[in-house]
């Protein structure tokens, strides 16, 4: 079988979260069981620095917002897995990141940049890019890749099914209606029945509408995203494609995110010897500035500055934990005033609190392997991958009861605290609620058995992707075995569009954003 994945990240090319590591982890592993798979993303500066083996340039001429538009075959240099990058020096050449300036603004022409991926994938699979392959089924993520099922609309009979995975529902893709031709999209498509959202274009709301079947990254989130609560404007959207709509939960590439095989680690360590996480954890504290403090409970915070995963609450918390005997240390970045907050408790708290502003995997890796507990309290979160890779750390999850987070970590109470606890979680999301867990974990923490115990648990987790890729193999071939029935969504517009008119948007959502995967 033959599959198109196009994303708009890919570790270890460039990276901004989980959708990075999925994009590299489930192409291997559908790979390992004979796919064969090419994943298609921008030639951003970064990922043309780090691919291997970068083939003969071929040329797809223009595309929206570059007229000498190219693709460049390529591997990756860890796991071998063909890629092609899309080759665009006007939308991709640019020293900052991929969606963002250097100022955290969000870059002004994205619908061209995400528009252009796009096209260049439907002239792969309408086999127009001269390249001796065409996929029989097209995998699609998030709002940067949501134009291409509408792009297929049209062509039902010849086009390849599409699946398109919603990893952050908030992140929507928007943009001013008077972009559509700039875009290259029919004007016809410009209606609530189509990508029409508020007034604006959602390429988000695109994928929803046309692709062939939809799949979420938990069990849990696929639920929740049919209500208005975290249903982000599309709720009635999303429950009238019920139908179409899987929960395949994420998970982790072990080969990657192991204690016992981490180089960037002081000290490695398995199950079998897990009293070397102590040494690890002396080592952080020293490095960050901390009072080196070997019965000090460590809590670490390592996403995104947004209110998305609750960093204004744990703001509001760390002086309490500070109080309580604990210490804190952070390693993210995004809101530029929660950044500063952070700071300031740094100053505030020395050899207490460490912040450091920014993102680099290898002090992310001696941060999980270094603290106590993963703080992850989100008040949304669709998979949650770090907590994940934080179980097979020995490092104990404290997550809010939401998404991925209810399906993968199991609270440690009083009752089972001794069996099957990994971790700490709690429902609510004021700081209250969240103290009120911080108080469980710090009393657990003064229990060494049963905190040990605890670890052992966490650390025989198997969230590995041999389950989800079986999942998405099944789904691959319901839909390519099921091509001659045209079992597929419904016409767009101008082929007959839809009778009920219940899946019309919410009214808008505060969560909508546009630029981060």
């Amino acid at each position: 079988m033959r599959i198109l994945f196009v994303t708009s990240e890919c570790h270890p090319l460039i990276k901004t979260g989980g959708l990075a590591d999925v994009s590299a982890a489930l192409p291997a592993a559908l790979a390992e069981r004979g796919i064969d798979i090419r994943v298609m993303m921008p030639g951003y500066p970064d990922a043309l620095d780090r691919v291997d083996h970068v083939g003969p340039a071929i040329p797809l001429g223009d595309l929206p917002g570059e007229d000498r538009a190219r693709l460049l075959p390529a591997r990756s240099p860890d796991s071998g897995m063909p890629l092609w990058l899309l080759d665009c020096p006007r939308l991709y050449r640019r020293n900052a990141g991929p969606y963002q300036d250097l100022d955290g603004r969000d870059w002004p022409d994205n619908g061209l940049r995400f528009a252009a991926l796009c096209h260049a994938a439907v002239r792969v699979a309408c086999n127009a890019a001269g390249l001796g392959w065409r996929p029989e089924l097209i995998h699609t993520n998030d709002w940067h890749t949501g134009l291409v099922p509408l792009l297929l609309a049209d062509s039902a009979r010849s086009r390849p099914p599409v699946v398109f995975t919603i990893h952050n529902l908030a992140f929507q893709g928007l943009f001013a209606a008077d972009a559509l031709p700039l875009l290259g999209l029919p004007g016809d498509t410009f209606s609530p029945e189509g990508v029409e959202f508020y007034g604006r274009i959602s390429f988000l709301k695109a994928g929803l509408r046309y692709a062939d079947r939809l799949t979420t990254v938990s069990r849990t989130y696929a639920r929740e995203i049919q209500t208005p609560e975290f249903g982000c404007g599309l709720d009635g959207l999303l429950r009238q494609r019920s139908r179409h709509l899987l929960g395949i939960p994420n998970g982790a590439d072990y080969g990657l995110w192991d204690p016992a095989e981490d180089s960037s680690l002081p000290r490695r360590y398995s199950l079998a010897e897990i009293g070397r996480k102590r040494d690890c954890k002396a080592v952080l504290q020293c490095e960050l500035g901390l009072d080196v403090e070997p019965e000090t409970p460590l809590f670490a915070f390592l996403s995104r500055l947004t209110e998305q995963k609750m960093a204004d609450t744990v703001a509001e918390a760390v002086p309490w934990l500070i109080a309580a005997g604990a210490q804190f240390a952070l390693h993210g970045q995004g809101d530029r005033a929660l950044e500063e907050r952070f700071k300031a408790l740094a100053e505030q708290y020395p050899g207490r609190v460490s912040v450091q502003v920014g993102y680099e995997e290898r002090s992310a890796r001696r941060l999980l392997a270094g603290a106590d507990v993963l703080l992850h309290p989100s008040r949304f979160e669709p998979f949650g991958l770090v907590p994940i890779y934080a179980l097979r750390y020995g490092t104990l999850p404290l997550v809010r009861k939401v998404g991925g987070l209810a399906d993968s970590v199991v609270d440690g109470s009083t009752s089972n605290v001794d069996g099957e606890a990994t971790g700490f979680a709690f429902s609510g999301d004021t700081l209250e609620d969240l103290l009120g867990c911080l108080r469980r974990a710090l009393d657990t923490f003064g229990q060494p058995v049963a905190w040990r115990r605890m670890q052992r648990h966490a650390m025989r987790q198997d969230f590995g992707w041999r389950g989800p890729a079986e999942e998405y193999l099944d789904l691959y071939r319901t839909l390519t075995e099921s091509r001659a029935e045209q079992d597929f969504a419904e016409p767009g517009p101008g082929r007959g569009l839809w009778s009920d008119r219940s899946f019309l948007p919410s009214p808008p959502p505060m969560r909508a954003r546009t630029a981060k995967g």
